[in-house]
């Protein structure tokens, strides 16, 4: 498919350059890169493939099974290394230089010849890292097993976390980045709409979920990270994913997308329901409003130049007797990314500023220890240079309020 035609797809609200989506992710790649002196990044994780490539091949499988690579030079060419047989798929695209096959070393794909594979594909890494590094000899890696990093170190090439650059660069988003994330959003959101018209009492939770699915595949997305819906009872605490069980009159619905949609961005937005549509009783009302009031306290405590522990330190801990979400807000792109922002009485915080660019969702779960049932809620937004732009528009149950 033509980046001209894949640029006004039907399911797209607005439209995307992908030659420039492609050269503008690369460019700021590069720039973090030559910001943490290192000649070149390699990635294997498949997110981190995409956005420095946009070459797409068994995003889900190659999650764990990391059987293809990019190499990324800092001032030099793109070489992607492709899963075998499938080469012809990084050809077309004008920011690889170069497509090689890949070196596979896991034992599923090399058995006992596992190390001797590695030896293999860290001499053609560290070739390209001592041709196109000008004699530095450091490289970012994402992720690397154990037999690969001796076998890197052997060859004199000093390694250090690519993780953290890849994060980094993804924090800030492009201009076409923006246009992608619009389009994933409202394709979302339309998946969503359906599976709110399907809903009744008598379904099972999971034949409502796979609506999701099955719309999600037919916008142009990609997969879903969980299984995040659940009804009456299973709805607090939060965390339980879909199951046989039957919806029940009278039940909150509840879910939580986490999917990877159109052009490989993620829309994650959460929304609460009653099965038969009817008015909340009082207690589904009360919850319902306490999470909306958290959302909005979060919304308005956010922006640029705002620091994650100012943030958690405004909006206090966490309410007495109420199960709540494990964050307050974490960044989103190509799915779930840097940074987030917990509880005050959370253990692992860390701080961080929140800056113009960032795409982040803001996050609202409350489950009353005394209550059956909980309230999800969750909204994807835009950090701009004079505050937020909210990015979802999903209608909430405002007559609950």
């Amino acid at each position: 498919m033509t980046d001209e035609v894949r640029a006004h797809d039907r399911h797209d609200s607005v439209a995307v350059d992908i030659g420039a989506l492609r050269r503008e992710r690369l460019a700021r790649l590069r720039s973090v890169l030559k910001q943490a002196d290192v000649a070149a990044a390699l990635f294997l994780d498949p997110i981190n493939i995409r956005y420095a490539t946009d070459v797409s091949n068994m995003q889900v499988w190659c999650l764990h099974n990391p059987t293809r690579y990019s190499f990324v030079a800092t001032d030099g060419p793109v070489v992607h290394f492709e899963f075998v047989s499938c080469e012809h798929l990084a050809r077309g695209i004008d920011t690889i230089d170069e497509v090689r096959p890949a070196i596979a070393w896991t034992y599923l794909m090399s058995g006992p010849e596992s190390q001797a594979r590695a030896a293999a594909w860290a001499t053609e890494i560290a070739d390209l890292v001592v041709r196109h590094g000008g004699g530095n000899r450091r490289m970012a890696v994402d992720r690397l097993d154990f037999v690969a990093f001796l076998a890197l170190q052997k060859l004199g090439i000093e390694t250090i976390d690519g993780q953290v650059l890849a994060e980094q660069a993804r924090a800030i988003k492009t201009r076409q980045e923006l246009n992608a994330i619009r389009n994933a959003i409202a394709a979302c959101q339309a998946s969503v709409q359906a599976m709110q018209t399907v809903m009744q009492p008598g379904m099972m939770e999971r034949d409502l979920w796979s609506v999701l699915h099955q719309q999600n595949i037919a916008s142009g997305g990609e997969w879903i990270e969980t299984r995040l819906l659940a009804s009456g009872p299973r709805t607090n605490p939060w965390y339980q994913e879909c199951s046989d069980r039957i919806i029940e009159k009278g039940d909150l619905v509840t879910l939580d997308t986490d999917l990877i949609g159109r052009y490989g961005y993620s829309c994650d937005i959460s929304r609460t329901w009653r099965a038969d549509g009817e008015m909340a009783n009082d207690q589904q009302r009360r919850t319902y409003a306490h999470a909306y009031r958290h959302q909005n306290r979060l919304m308005d405590l956010i922006g640029p130049g705002v620091t994650l522990g100012d943030l958690a330190a405004r909006i206090g801990e966490p309410p007495k007797d109420h199960h709540v979400y494990s964050c307050l807000v974490h960044g989103i792109g190509m799915c779930d990314e840097y940074p987030v922002a917990f509880w005050t009485n959370q253990k692992g915080r860390y701080d961080a500023t929140i800056l113009p660019g960032m795409t982040l969702c803001i996050e609202s779960y409350l489950g009353p220890s005394h209550a059956a049932e909980g309230v999800k809620l969750e909204e994807q937004v835009l950090i701009t240079d004079t505050g937020v732009q909210v990015l979802s528009s999903l209608p909430f149950e405002q007559d609950w309020l």
